[in-house]
């Protein structure tokens, strides 16, 4: 099969898996919403920047480095060294995985009360810490199979994890209403920890099924000369993700306090912060199914053509990459600007859901372009360009938080957002210029989308009030076919590129 028969296939697989699995969470955080609640879901959101900054300490950089490494010996035919490269990586990884375990279990009640600010939040760093050893262990795997270009093991294993998640909260949910218990945040740790060892499993018994095919046999020998290329590839990359992660903790536990200072009280504070990265974010991200699953394929690509000094390839690669990150943005826009306050309503039962979704949408083509570039620049080990990318829109969400969410609420951190992401695409697009000789067509990226969008649009309002003739209006069937029939005016614009580009 063709290199761009193989990054194509792979993308199909990855993408398809990741709207599936994304539906499924779709209808869960819908479950959660009705069972737990806004503030719940906040609560559970705060312990996001503990599980990040943990992935950021234990897998780091090594996840990103152990694919790269292990594409570049395969595109020189050394598949059993790679073996030796995923061995290592995941053994170091797992030590420190351990440690940071033991570490959130000894001081979980401290965490929760003086750096979370939030005590309810103890009993789930017990358990959450459970899932960091496992954690670690499916995304080293999974970094292999990336690196190999083969997505099915971790698509597999993507699903599996989604599919025990939500089976478990759910089971866990009537557990607690049998004893009479309110069901409470608790219950998505829970579900979190089953996920991961069900992928856990499956991706250990797969790599054991694989290298057996090999026959591949561990000698300790291979320790010393590839942890000290992994390590020296790694360490700059790992601090830039735990300064990085440190930024984001920041963040994500600042904002329910400065939503407290423009006058919300600790509930609405927790509410609000859940409605948005628990309800709002998600669905704005749900779209970029297809650009996670590029930036994926991308890495291992991209780092394959400058070893063989493919330069062409790159700069083809980059001008896609923007052209199609940029189509879907684009049209997220259209989506959320117009049905934002809808979706919100109808999925979620709630006015600020929607009212949110409508700001974010305008972030989305910078968000989908940020994760593809971002993958390729480090798939050139541009790493520190990704760093300073990193900081400064980091640094501007933060000031954001700081100084417009007192004055402004929520709106401010939006505001922040957008800023952010804004600043974050220029710079990105900016490093990629310095590293490779790429044109960008405004027309084709910007100016042609835009005006296929506004069609799309007209043809959407005229089928909404077609088919309220025949269903009920402001049901949920009608917002579906109303969103398919745009997106379907939309991309048949694009289907004759699409078939040049198959060909």
């Amino acid at each position: 099969m063709s290199r761009r028969k193989t990054l194509l296939l792979g993308t199909i697989i990855l993408t398809g898996t990741g709207f599936l699995t994304r539906i499924i969470g779709f209808f869960y955080r819908i479950f959660l919403s009705h069972t737990i609640g806004a503030t719940g879901m906040g609560i559970f959101q705060l312990l996001s920047p503990v599980t990040s900054l943990c992935a950021a300490i234990c897998i780091g950089g090594f996840s990103t480095v152990m694919s790269r490494t292990i594409a570049a010996k395969n595109a020189v035919g050394s598949r059993k060294n790679g073996f030796d490269v995923l061995s290592v990586g995941t053994s170091f990884c797992l030590c420190l995985s351990v440690l940071a375990a033991l570490g959130i279990r000894t001081f979980s009640e401290f965490i929760a009360v003086h750096i979370l600010g939030e005590p309810e939040t103890a009993g789930m760093l017990d358990i959450l810490a459970l899932s960091i050893p496992v954690s670690t262990i499916h995304t080293c795997i999974v970094s292999y199979y990336y690196a190999q270009k083969k997505t099915g093991i971790p698509s597999v294993a993507q699903l599996l994890e989604q599919i025990v998640r939500v089976f478990s909260s759910y089971l866990v949910y009537q557990i607690m209403l049998a004893r009479g218990m309110q069901p409470n945040a608790t219950l998505t740790v829970i579900g979190m920890l089953a996920g991961e060892v069900a992928a856990s499993l499956f991706t250990l018994i797969a790599i054991t099924w694989e290298s057996s095919k090999y026959k591949y046999h561990f000698h300790p020998n291979v320790i010393k000369n590839n942890f000290r290329e992994l390590f020296t590839l790694s360490y700059p990359l790992t601090a830039n993700r735990i300064c990085i992660t440190m930024l984001h903790s920041v963040e994500a536990v600042l904002i329910p306090s400065r939503l407290r200072l423009c006058g919300l009280s600790n509930n609405e504070a927790l509410a609000t912060y859940g409605v948005i990265t628990g309800m709002a974010l998600p669905m704005v991200l749900f779209p970029s199914a297809l650009t996670s699953s590029v930036a994926v394929m991308l890495l291992p690509s991209v780092a394959e053509d400058q070893a063989s000094g493919n330069d062409k390839n790159v700069n083809r690669t980059i001008e896609a990459t923007i052209k199609y990150c940029l189509i879907l943005g684009i049209f997220a826009v259209g989506v959320f600007c117009a049905y934002g306050q809808s979706i919100g309503t109808l999925f979620f039962q709630n006015k600020e859901a929607g009212k949110y979704l409508q700001i974010l949408g305008f972030i989305s083509p910078f968000l989908y372009l940020n994760s593809t570039l971002t993958s390729i620049l480090n798939g050139l080990g541009k790493t520190r360009l990704c760093f300073y990318q990193n900081i400064v829109s980091l640094s501007i969400r933060i000031l954001f938080v700081l100084f417009a969410i007192p004055s402004f609420g929520v709106k401010g951190y939006l505001w922040g957002l957008l800023f952010s992401e804004l600043t974050a695409s220029i710079l990105n697009i900016t490093f990629l210029k310095k590293s490779a000789s790429f044109s960008f067509n405004a027309m084709q990226c910007i100016l042609k989308p835009s005006g296929l969008l506004l069609i799309a649009l007209g043809i959407s309002f005229a089928a909404e009030g077609i088919l309220e003739n025949f269903l009920p209006k402001g049901s949920i069937l009608n917002l579906i076919l109303v969103i398919l029939i745009m997106g379907i005016s939309y991309l048949s614009f694009y289907l004759p590129t699409v078939r040049r580009l198959k060909n």
